[in-house]
């Protein structure tokens, strides 16, 4: 009988482990202790919605709509998608759960998401963001605290180095629709000259020319009307609050005229932090304010902004063989003969449910003495308490110190082994 073929990972998936694994869950740490700093509520979202969720607020002509999102049908013949993004599954909740009662609402996830795209550097089918949206505020502010918490995020992350914040303000209502109207003029005149896709867009979404990878559109861009010449004086002075309240902060923004948004809802601040130490695939996190979304979904107008960050993305720019994610120190726990087994664990066991975080406790299930003190040197632990036999002469514990660690959980181990009872009270130690 022929051995069974073994199946291969779907393309675009991937499978993460060792280094890869410790920095996705550093930047997973980071970012939950950052969102709880400001005050940003937990939520955690379907995996999948009705298709019209992503329909109405993505736009049906959208890439993502028509081309990208993994859709089926259930058994009982509804059209279901799998989440391609946060931002409207979480605008579906806060107008399905009543959540308006806490607006303005500040809400931060972080899970999967799917899109069928080609899969590249950074990119994947099944890919992995951050998401924080402040809903229910219309003030500039809004837009300031979330830009503090990304640059903070980024800084804690070790990362800000090389990322650079792009600022961009799309105006208000009038003043994008009077833009809009300009650049449709503009481009109608090279109609014939732009490619295939923005003659498509030319009517319905003639802002997404601007952000076109074309080198047949790019000819036409640099001259094209920009929003400065239609903002309101509500939308100046937005603005102007945004990157003062930035200044106030400390975030470091540099003015970017071609960031763009091109679905309707977008207003005032849109924004992406951009690197070049990842290739084309530069952007390591963006979002903008989206103040007319609700509308689209069958609420009441509603303000709102936020942001999204690729998990992948920031692992790589943080990820390396020789990164310490996790400083707290490690101690093995090492039986000196197979007898002293049972009696290993059982210290372990003691350890670990009085260590409060302040350090770990490891072990392995085969070997002793030599080899399995040799093992644990392999993993880069702290110290290694060794678990020997009792006998007339020589201690039952003996702690060897393999690093210079910090000097409060060096502490509290010799003082949790001090309190254990009989034979385990003779201790020795070096290092």
């Amino acid at each position: 009988m022929a051995k069974p073929q073994t199946p291969q990972a779907i393309r675009g998936t991937q499978d993460i482990f060792g280094a890869e694994a410790e920095a996705f869950a550093h930047v997973v740490e980071t970012f939950e202790r950052v969102r709880k700093l400001y005050r940003f509520r937990r939520v955690e979202m379907p995996v999948f919605e009705k298709t019209e969720v992503f329909a109405r607020s993505l736009g049906e002509t959208t890439d993502v709509v028509s081309k990208e999102m993994y859709s089926f049908d259930d058994r009982g013949g509804e059209s279901l998608t799998l989440r391609p993004e946060f931002t409207a599954g979480i605008a579906r909740a806060y107008l399905t759960d009543g959540w308006q009662q806490y607006a303005p609402l500040k809400v931060a996830t972080h899970g999967p998401l799917f899109r069928y795209e080609r899969p590249q550097k950074g990119r994947y089918r099944q890919f992995h963001q951050l998401d924080a949206e402040v809903i229910g505020a219309a003030e500039p502010q809004a837009d300031v605290e979330l830009l503090a918490m990304a640059d903070q995020l980024l800084k804690e992350l070790g990362i800000a180095d090389g990322v650079v914040l792009n600022l961009n303000t799309l105006g208000d209502g009038d003043s994008r629709e009077a833009w809009r109207t300009a650049l449709i003029e503009h481009f109608a005149g090279v109609r014939d000259q732009l490619s295939e896709d923005s003659q498509e867009r030319l009517e319905k979404n003639p802002l997404r020319i601007l952000d076109s990878k074309d080198p047949r559109d790019k000819a036409f861009v640099g001259d094209a009307p920009q929003i400065d010449q239609f903002l309101s004086s509500e939308a100046q002075d937005f603005f102007a609050a945004v990157t003062s309240g930035l200044d106030a902060a400390g975030v470091a923004w540099t003015r970017n005229p071609a960031l763009v948004r091109g679905l309707d809802y977008y207003r005032h601040t849109a924004f992406e932090f951009v690197t070049d130490r990842l290739g084309a695939q530069g952007t390591v996190l963006g979002g903008g304010r989206y103040d007319g979304l609700m509308e689209s979904l069958g609420g009441s107008a509603t303000p709102a902004v936020g942001w999204a960050a690729g998990i992948e993305r920031l692992a790589m720019l943080v990820g390396g063989e020789d990164v310490e994610f996790d400083p707290t120190p490690v101690f093995a726990i090492v039986p000196d003969h197979p007898e002293m087994r049972e009696e290993a664990d059982r210290i372990a066991s003691c350890l670990r449910s009085t260590a409060n975080g302040k350090f770990y406790v490891w072990t392995y299930y085969r070997g002793q003495g030599k080899k399995l003190a040799e093992k644990a040197k392999r993993e880069n632990v702290d110290a290694i308490l060794y678990v020997r036999k009792a006998e007339s002469s020589g201690d039952v514990l003996h702690l060897t110190n393999l690093k210079a660690g910090p000097e409060d959980a060096m502490s509290d181990l010799w003082s949790i082994l001090g309190r254990l009872p009989a034979p385990y009270d003779s201790l020795s130690g070096e290092g």
